[in-house]
């Protein structure tokens, strides 16, 4: 009996947050796709939420075969004349169409159409975190804090630069500082590299340097996490803590703002890695996205909703990668086409969706077993 309770505690509090997150996020991303497609006049063989086996499924007035998969890591839509979910063209398959069918097909369709339908996906996503953003503000609000220094911790990057108790934070590398929050941010992504920090004191604006310091930190759910840290703490007394309404139209604009934090803080994480200032290890995979799924079910909807927004956006940036195979590598044989006048040869393709193909099972390998260390470290 504790055995099963066990089990369906594991797929309560773990497995459903996760499929119905992802699956979320697979949905949207894939709807992106199918519109584009259908307002492109390109018609749409499949739309699969999942891989594998189907598991549900109808075929609607257009002959799309709508389905539900036996595997929820990711999903496709299937254009007329792709030869697979990956919507590699068939070239045989092209050759032998009429002209009507061809038109209709993916890979008859003029390049801005497919540009288009292929690039909608990532776009979608993006969209998605915006809205999830502007309705969490919308609804609580966001808590902020004055970004004024109350504690300075001692043989920290803050108090080897001289920051005392009292100073306001008004910018960083040149960079407006509005909240505290804005000042945890940019720090966070740059540990060991050297910043310059803009204060005011007593009236009088000085620049000073430092370089936060790498530090290990655990969250309230154990899991630990490499970060830049400069060594200062805000409280009610000087931060004034307090919740900042939106409304709906600002609400949006600031769920813009955040949607734009995680693309740049992204993006800094990746240089970083190639830096080396940050490990590696940072990187996580499905098992690390369920676990988080849980472990913000368990704050509420709320949470499960924000963390939906980040893995949004994490979902579109991943698949603007230029690697064949996902949504970028599509993007780049259409930019080389635009360039030549003509698409690359279809030996040329084939091997590049296979080095493609490679390099993504490559990464998820590897993102799989930085979640397996974490579990078992």
């Amino acid at each position: 009996m504790e055995g099963m309770t066990g089990v369906f505690g594991f797929l309560t509090g773990y497995i459903i947050p996760f499929v119905l997150v992802l699956s979320l996020l697979v949905f949207v991303h894939e709807m992106g796709h199918y519109l584009v497609g259908r307002w492109s006049g390109i018609r749409v063989l499949a739309f699969s939420v999942g891989f594998g086996p189907e598991l549900a499924g109808f075929t609607d007035r257009h002959g799309t075969r709508w389905k539900i998969s036996a595997i929820p890591l990711g999903g496709y839509v299937r254009f007329f004349g792709d030869e697979d979910a990956s919507s590699k063209p068939d070239m045989d398959k092209l050759e032998s169409m009429s002209e009507a069918d061809r038109a209709r097909s993916f890979a008859g369709a003029k390049l801005w159409k497919r540009a288009a339908t292929v690039a909608a996906g990532p776009i979608a996503n993006f969209l998605l975190a915006i809205i999830i953003f502007a309705v969490l503000f919308s609804i609580y609000g966001r808590s902020i804090a004055d970004p004024v220094v109350a504690e300075v911790k001692p043989e920290s990057a803050a108090a080897e630069a001289g920051i005392l108790p009292g100073d306001l934070l008004i910018a960083i590398d040149g960079g407006k500082v509005d909240t505290f929050d804005d000042v945890r941010r940019y720090v966070s992504v740059r540990p060991e590299q050297r910043i310059v920090v803009t204060i005011e004191r007593n009236g009088e604006k000085m620049d000073l340097p430092m370089v936060p310091k790498r530090t290990d930190m655990t969250d309230q759910f154990g899991n630990k996490m490499e970060i830049g840290l400069i060594g200062i703490v805000t409280n009610q007394e000087v931060g004034h803590f307090r919740v900042q309404t939106y409304t709906p139209l600002a609400a949006l604009e600031e769920g813009a703002v955040q949607t734009w934090h995680i693309v740049t803080g992204t993006f800094k994480y990746i240089g970083n890695l190639f830096a080396g200032y940050m490990k590696p290890d940072q990187l996580g995979g499905p098992i690390r996205v369920a676990q988080a799924s849980g472990q913000m079910a368990t704050l509420g909807v709320a949470a499960l909703l924000q963390l939906a927004a980040v893995l949004s956006v994490s979902i579109g940036l991943l698949n603007l990668m230029p690697v064949p195979v996902l949504d970028g590598g599509h993007l780049m044989f259409y930019a080389i086409e635009a360039v030549r006048g003509k698409p690359l040869g279809a030996s040329a393709q084939e091997i590049a969706f296979r080095i493609g193909l490679a390099m993504v099972l490559s990464l998820m390998v590897f993102a799989t077993w930085n979640d397996i260390s974490a579990l078992i470290g």
